[in-house]
């Protein structure tokens, strides 16, 4: 058996395999080599593994993989979740490379120390010295694939229905509090097909431009419905956002645009369903879209991820939610971005999202992983174990 590397070692090694994913080709990348290495970690600690292919039918490649890694027998048990994808990167803003970790100023440097290869680096840490012998129920380790993009994996392990955990927890970067709550995303593309032409005849084209401009009239309108009509005090941007992203139209000042784009980014609060949100934007395109007929489309652009909500059971006391405030010794809050955790939670299983690092470091040139998560985050994994697994 050779030595599992320790905590850096390992960290080290994650960042230098290279998996990014992303919705541009030039960019995306497998993730085989995280997956296999984390393969090799876990069997030498006594873990049965199993590496499966997610179909992944909108990315350029299809070298996209999950891993599920269990240890022990039973039913119920702890799922550690997380994924083992990244986002890309500009390297002209980064102060060293990207893809070697640098130990500088109590801080560890590198793409995907803390967005999210570094949980696993702690996971490893965790495991060590676990005996099987005295376990009561199994731990899970599951890395997931395309995260960053469509979620795919998620999507495809949920839907498998593999294990059945009590409790899971997503390790993304949440300063080690508890999170138990997250809007959902959507994204759509709205377009415009109007008719081009000479722009010093104007009324023999259709200029698409001036009609997304009444598009956009109407989308911050509907912004303003959002901000009456719905709020969750639990988020520091406590209504539903829309977000008017990108936008593309025209060729040339010297002629009548013939077709304008609009990207779109929506995100809805717990309760609110994709067809609510879409039913609203419908009907505010709708008196335009008879006003200039075939001419307005809209499309979704990536599937969308739901939004979560993990409920607190004061009277369980094996309640995940009261026992990851316990430990961590942080009350539980709601965040506004989207993560894998709606569809663990379809497993059944009570699901948070808590791991080490900040959010705000997440997708960042020089993201970081500071040396004072170390200590907590080990306290914090060997307690959920021994809780969920040992007792």
């Amino acid at each position: 058996m050779s030595t599992l590397p320790n905590f850096s070692q390992a960290l080290t090694q994650l960042i230098a395999s290279p998996s990014i994913s992303s919705t541009q080709p030039s960019w995306d990348q497998g993730n085989l080599k995280v997956i296999q290495l984390l393969a090799t970690w876990f069997e030498q600690l006594g873990f049965s593994i199993d590496i499966q292919q997610v179909p992944s039918p909108h990315q350029s490649s299809a070298n996209k993989y999950n891993l599920l890694a269990k240890l022990g027998s039973g039913e119920g048990g702890l799922l550690l979740a997380g994924h083992s994808d990244t986002v890309p990167f500009d390297e002209k803003r980064w102060q060293s490379d990207p893809m070697g970790l640098v130990d500088k100023d109590d801080k560890f440097y590198g793409l995907g120390t803390c967005d999210m290869k570094g949980f696993f680096a702690f996971i490893l840490q965790a495991c060590k010295g676990l005996d099987v012998k005295h376990m009561k129920k199994p731990l899970y380790v599951l890395a997931t694939a395309d995260e960053e993009t469509t979620m795919a994996g998620a999507r495809f392990f949920s839907q498998s229905q593999a294990v059945k955990p009590d409790v899971a927890i997503i390790g993304e970067p949440t300063n080690l509090v508890p999170v138990v709550m997250h809007k959902g995303h959507m994204s759509h593309r709205i377009s415009v097909e109007g008719q081009s032409g000479h722009s010093s005849k104007p009324n023999l084209g259709v200029n698409a431009i001036e009609i997304m401009y009444q598009i956009i009239g109407e989308l911050i309108s509907l912004k303003e419905k959002f901000n009456l009509n719905y709020n969750n005090e639990a988020f520091d941007v406590p209504a539903p956002t829309l977000n008017m992203g990108a936008i593309k139209g025209g060729d040339n000042a010297n002629r009548i645009c013939g077709h304008c784009d609009l990207d779109i980014d929506l995100r809805s609060l717990p309760g609110m369903s994709d067809d609510e949100l879409l039913h609203w934007l419908s009907e505010t395109l709708k008196p335009l879209a008879e006003k200039h007929p075939g001419r307005i489309s809209f499309e979704e652009l990536h599937p969308s991820s739901p939004s979560f909500e993990q409920e607190k059971n004061a009277h369980d006391n094996q309640c995940l939610v009261s026992i990851a405030e316990e430990i961590s010794g942080h009350s539980c809050c709601a965040v506004n971005y989207a993560t894998e955790a709606p569809f663990i939670q379809q497993l059944g299983c009570q699901t948070i999202v808590l791991g080490p690092g900040s959010i705000d470091q997440a997708h960042q040139p020089n993201e970081f992983l500071a040396h004072s998560e170390i200590d907590k985050t080990n306290v914090l994994l060997v307690n959920m174990i021994q809780r969920y697994c040992l007792n």
